[in-house]
Formats: C-alpha cells, sequence, structure tokens
C-alpha cells in the first residue's frame, strides 16, 4: 500500500458534520486543518467553511461521506462548481459504496473515535496517506465564453446602428486578446465564433485546461463579458487517489493468445486481458502493474510450464483443478463476466476456481488478522509462504516497529466467555459486511432487471410496430394483386372492345358507304349478320354484340326449332333477307312468309366470315331475294288455287241433292 510522502505541501481539510443536518436549517461542522504536522481544529458553520476553503486554498477537503457537505446530486455538483480549482473533494470511504470510517481507518492504522471531530481528524489523516476517492463532477475542459455586455437596442444618442457595431467590434476585440493569451499559455483550443454586424457577437473557447491553468478570469465590462465554466459530467464520478497493487488471485491461459485474469481476495473479476503478440516478460509486467499474486491458477492438470514460470517469478502458490475444467463448467462460473475471447473466459475461470479452492482458507485467515494489520498481506504469508497465521502476524508486528510495541502492555488472558463474544462480534461484522454486499448485488440486479424489463418492453412495441407494418403491407400486396388482375381483366376487356368497335366500324362502313372508295373487287360486298341458333337468346345475344337493324342480312347458323315466338322477334328487327342452314320450323317459315321477309338457304350465297362478322356478294344475296319472290309467287298462286277449289269443293256439296 502507498503512503504520502509529499503531497503534504498542501494542507487538507478534514470534515464531518457536527450538529443539524444538511437538509436542515444551519448544520454546524467539525474541521481539522492538518499539514502532516500540526493539528487545527475548530467548528464552523457552512458559510465560514466555504469561506476558509476559498481564502486557505487546501490542497484536499476529506469527508467520510460527500453528502453530508450536500443534500442530493444537484447541490453536490453545486458545491463542486464553488471549490477551488486547485481544491480536491475527497471521500476517504470509498466510492459509490463507501465503507464505514472505522473500518477504513483501523485498516491503515489511524486514530478513530466516534466524536465528529475526531472523525474529521481520521479522514484528513486518510486522505494524507492517499486513501480515499477524488469526488468530481467536471472534465478537465472548460468552456470560455466572450458575449456582448449589454442589449443592442440603442444607446444614449447613438444611432441603433452604430451601437451595435461598436458593441460587436469590442467583442471582437476582447475575444482576439483571449485567443492569443490562450496560445501564449500553449493550451489546446477550439473556437465558435459567431460573426454579426460590426464584429462578433459571442465567441466560444473549447479549453482542455481546468480553470486555473486559464490565464483568463471571468469579469463584465462595459459592452463585454468573460464567463468561464468547466465542461459537466454526465454524472458524479469517483477516482481513486493512487492506484493501489492489491494482493490478487492470477489464472493464466496460455497459447497462441495468452489471457490473463485477476480475482481479489473476495472472488471479484477485477481485470482481464489478453494478447497475440506478448511474451512471459510482457505478461509478467502486466501482473505487476495491477496487483501481487498470491495463487496463480491454470485450467489445466498438469499446469503449464509457461504458467509455472510466471508463478516461481511471483514466488506464489500453484492452482490446477484435480482434472482439465471442461467448457460447461468454466461458462457457468463465468456466466457473470464480462470477456472479449474464450481465452479470457479460460483465464477468469481459473482465477475462479482457484478461489471457490482457497475461499475457506482465506476466511479462516481472516478471522484471525487484528484491524490494524492488512489481511492481504497476512493471506499472502499464509498460502505462499506457508506460515502460521501467528507467525505472519508476529512478523509483520516486528516489521511495525518495535516502540509502540515496548509502550504496549501485555493483555490479559480472555475468558472463554470473552473469546466467544469476539469471535461472535467479528462474525457478526463479517456477515453485515457480507448483507451490505448482497444488498448492493441486489440493488444492481434489481436495476438490471429494470433496464431489461424496460428494454424487453421497447423490443414488445417495436415487435407489434413491426408486425402491425408487416400486416399492413400483407394488406396492401394483396390490394396490388386484385388491382392487378382487375388492370389484366380490363385490359383483355378493352382489347376485346377495341376489336368490336374496329369490327363494328367495319359493319357502319359496309352499312353507309357506298363502296366508292374501295378496290373494284370490294364494291359487290354487303356485310352479314350471323346468328349462332334461331333461338330468343341467340337472336338477343347478336344484337347485344353488334345490333341488329333494319334491312340487315341475317345468317342463321342453325335454323332449326324456332317457334312462332322466335320469328315474331326476328321479324320485328325486319331483316332485308335471312340466309338459312337446316330446315326451318313451319311455324317460323309461315310467319316469315306472312311478314314477306325473304329467305333462303345459306349454300347460295359466298359468306366470307371474319371473327364474329361476315360480308356476302350483293348479287348473290339479290339472286336468294329474286328466287324467294319467285318461290313465293308461286306459293301464292299454289294457295289462291288451293282456296278457289276447296271452294267450289263447298259448293257443289251444297248443290248436291239430299
Amino acid at each position: 500500500m502507498s503512503t504520502r510522502t509529499d503531497a503534504l505541501d498542501d494542507r487538507i481539510f478534514g470534515v464531518d458534520i457536527q450538529s443539524g443536518d444538511v437538509r436542515g436549517d444551519s448544520p454546524s461542522y467539525a474541521v481539522v486543518a492538518y499539514d502532516g504536522e500540526s493539528i487545527d481544529r475548530a467548528v464552523v458553520s457552512r458559510r465560514k467553511l466555504l469561506r476558509r476553503i476559498g481564502e486557505e486554498l487546501p490542497g484536499i477537503v476529506a469527508t467520510d461521506n460527500a453528502f453530508e457537505l450536500a443534500e442530493d446530486k444537484g447541490a453536490l455538483v453545486h458545491f463542486l462548481r464553488g471549490l477551488p480549482s486547485e481544491t480536491k473533494l475527497v471521500q476517504v470511504t470509498g466510492d459509490e459504496r463507501p465503507e464505514p470510517l472505522s473500518r477504513v481507518a483501523a485498516r491503515h492504522g489511524v486514530p478513530y473515535g466516534k466524536d465528529p471531530m475526531k472523525e474529521a481528524e481520521a479522514a484528513a489523516r486518510l486522505a494524507a496517506r492517499n486513501v480515499g476517492y477524488e469526488v468530481s463532477a467536471f472534465t478537465n475542459t472548460t468552456e470560455v465564453k466572450v458575449a456582448r455586455g449589454r442589449s443592442t437596442g440603442g444607446g444614449g444618442g447613438w444611432s441603433e446602428d452604430r451601437f451595435t457595431r461598436r458593441i460587436h467590434g469590442s467583442v471582437k476585440k476582447v475575444a482576439r486578446d483571449v485567443e492569443s493569451k490562450l496560445d501564449e499559455a500553449a493550451l489546446e483550443y477550439e473556437t465558435d465564433v459567431t460573426e454579426k454586424y460590426g464584429g462578433y457577437s459571442q465567441a466560444r473557447f473549447e479549453v482542455e485546461a481546468t480553470p486555473d491553468e486559464i490565464p483568463v478570469s471571468a469579469r463584465r465590462s462595459g459592452d463585454t463579458r468573460i464567463e468561464i465554466e468547466r465542461e459537466r459530467r454526465d454524472g458524479i464520478e469517483y477516482r481513486p487517489l493512487v492506484t493501489r497493487r492489491d494482493h490478487v488471485i492470477v489464472g493464466i491461459d496460455p497459447g497462441t493468445t495468452t489471457a490473463v485474469a485477476l480475482a481479489d481476495l473476495d472472488g471479484g473479476v477485477l481485470d482481464v486481458w489478453s494478447s497475440r503478440t506478448a511474451d512471459t516478460a510482457e505478461v509478467i509486467e502486466w501482473i505487476v502493474e495491477h496487483g501481487r499474486p498470491i495463487v496463480v491458477a491454470a485450467d489445466v492438470e498438469p499446469m503449464p510450464e509457461t504458467v509455472e514460470k510466471i508463478r516461481r517469478s511471483f514466488d506464489a502458490a500453484g492452482w490446477t483443478p484435480e482434472r482439465d475444467l471442461p467448457v460447461d463448467r468454466k461458462l457457468h462460473r463465468t456466466r457473470e463476466e464480462a470477456y472479449d475471447n474464450d481465452h479470457e473466459r479460460d483465464a477468469m475461470a481459473a482465477a475462479l476456481f482457484a478461489y471457490d479452492g482457497h475461499e475457506d482458507q482465506f476466511e479462516r485467515v481472516s478471522a484471525k488478522v487484528p484491524p490494524r494489520f492488512e489481511r492481504g498481506e497476512v493471506i499472502a504469508r499464509v498460502v505462499a509462504g506457508e506460515e502460521s497465521v501467528e507467525t505472519a502476524l508476529d512478523e509483520l508486528g516486528e516489521d511495525d516497529g518495535g516502540e509502540e510495541s515496548a509502550e504496549t502492555h501485555d493483555p490479559r488472558e480472555l475468558t472463554p466467555e470473552e473469546k466467544e463474544i469476539r469471535r461472535l462480534k467479528e462474525r457478526t461484522e463479517r456477515l453485515e459486511n457480507h448483507v451490505d454486499d448482497l444488498k448492493a448485488t441486489i440493488e444492481t440486479k434489481d436495476e438490471r432487471v429494470a433496464e431489461l424489463e424496460s428494454e424487453l418492453s421497447e423490443a414488445r412495441r417495436e415487435e407489434r410496430k413491426d408486425a402491425r407494418e408487416r400486416r399492413e403491407v400483407t394488406r396492401l400486396e394483396r390490394e396490388n394483386e386484385r388491382l392487378k388482375r382487375e388492370l389484366a381483366e380490363a385490359e383483355a376487356a378493352n382489347d376485346d372492345l377495341e376489336g368490336k368497335l374496329e369490327r363494328l366500324k367495319e359493319l357502319w362502313k359496309l352499312d353507309h358507304s357506298n363502296f366508292a372508295d374501295v378496290a373494284e373487287k370490294k364494291r359487290d360486298l354487303v356485310p352479314v349478320k350471323p346468328i349462332e341458333q334461331f333461338t330468343t337468346d341467340a337472336i338477343e345475344r347478336a344484337d347485344e354484340s353488334y345490333g341488329l337493324a333494319s334491312d340487315d342480312v341475317v345468317y342463321l347458323r342453325d335454323a332449326s326449332g324456332a317457334g312462332r315466338r322466335t320469328a315474331e322477334l326476328l321479324v320485328e328487327y325486319g331483316p332485308r333477307v335471312v340466309l338459312r342452314d337446316g330446315r326451318l320450323s313451319e311455324q317460323a317459315d309461315e310467319i316469315l312468309f306472312e311478314q314477306e321477309i325473304p329467305v333462303g338457304p345459306a349454300a347460295d350465297v359466298t359468306i366470307q366470315e371474319v371473327d364474329e362478322l361476315a360480308v356476302a356478294r350483293e348479287s348473290e344475296i339479290e339472286a336468294v331475294v329474286d328466287e324467294w319472290r319467285e318461290r313465293a309467287e308461286k306459293r301464292r298462286r299454289e294457295r289462291k288455287a288451293a282456296e278457289i277449289d276447296q271452294l267450289i269443293s263447298e259448293h257443289r256439296a251444297r248443290d248436291e241433292p239430299r
């Protein structure tokens, strides 16, 4: 353990609350000013304490609990901002989880009493030995801001433009003076300037230095002002005054990549490191920088030669498992630790299993070590030096010097009851410490659980959001596919309609043109409108498709089967002529004949079909009509002759005698 040798060039203030409460009104403080030789004691108010710190500029203000000087983190930051830049606030009992001051004082051999003045003195003496953690809320970066000292709204008899230009010019001049001083002091900084009419409205300098290192002071003068403020950390930071080399357990995994892990005497992992290029000397150097080995361990049996060589260099005890540690056990033992690769995991497992193997021995030795002795040193002598606890304590007592021993009376032999009471007290203290550690662990785990629950909740929200988005995407894709199908169907229908339109145009031309603009061979053509069957449905479909009109040439592909109603429907359209395939029924033939609609066989006409449409020669159509007329005339004559014959027969029948 390091002891302070030259830091007492500065005074140290040990501070402990004397009466009242920092959250209440007017607390008073016991203050001990210590310079390594003389001690000055006083009880002062909070305001006087702050004034003394500002006037005497101590190097350290030491306390057993920083929150005796401030009621919460915000107030603590305010207190730290008010300290002189050369003064540190030190919490001698540890970092975020401080130990009792009595335990820390006993461990370092510092006088302690429960009186506030004695606690303040203990804090000062501990800080003088570099014990404790500096409490900091600021980085070593400081912002120097040069800005306007007054509003630019106008002033006196000046015009507003001239007044504004003067102020901005003054800010620019002061900013350049500050920049020059920072350059002369060889300080690193970054500049952020806001240019305005006539100069600068402000200039910011982010300087890598503390305020006392900057050759500029805060001030306000006329048109300008200079503000100096240290950069805040995200929270409160605790930094040890010195890095101590504690006794440790070392786990090593040698090979192409060498890994080293350190564990403390309570089984906590302190550090882990691995390298592909480090040789044995570099590994030993890294261990020396981070601790004093008591046990050097490997995860295989027997111990590798490289690990044995490192063990001998520290004269430490060795540890190996009865047989090589399996991967599943190593994974389970290191499940709560962080590591970057399998080599670091193996080294860490070796150190932790070595601790498990020595845990009972560590506890037995610790139970016998008086408070004024360092536990780690005694354990090192017992485990690595193979000494008894009594021998180790005797040797360490001699190392402390004989003057104190000479003045110490031999203690009387304790009665069995007193020994049992002392043993139970020590056990109770250890258990209480263990309970505190477990509570801290539970608190940490609760915070981690809360953090994980928050992350889980956020992940679930994101998953629900993604699911909704996926469902919406799926719905839109289905809708897109449906629209594509409808589009394809519409395009197909459109193509059909366009074809039909073209055919209708052709029909219209055939119906309304005198064929004067077509070739000679097409001048005798006439449109023919086919009907698939001589049925009501077929006639209506043909009418819907391309229209049936008066004087059309109708082609019945199948003329059979039509009744009276079907024939009457066709008559309503008034066709010019009906061409047929097949024979008409007597009813249909009679109706068409009575309505004087010519009917002729389709075989007598050359019909040329294109899709649903057809054309024929006009001359052939006229020939069919002429032929029907001849048949019709003959049929009428025959019908008339039949009617006359019937009348004669009926007349003769009446004249015959009965």
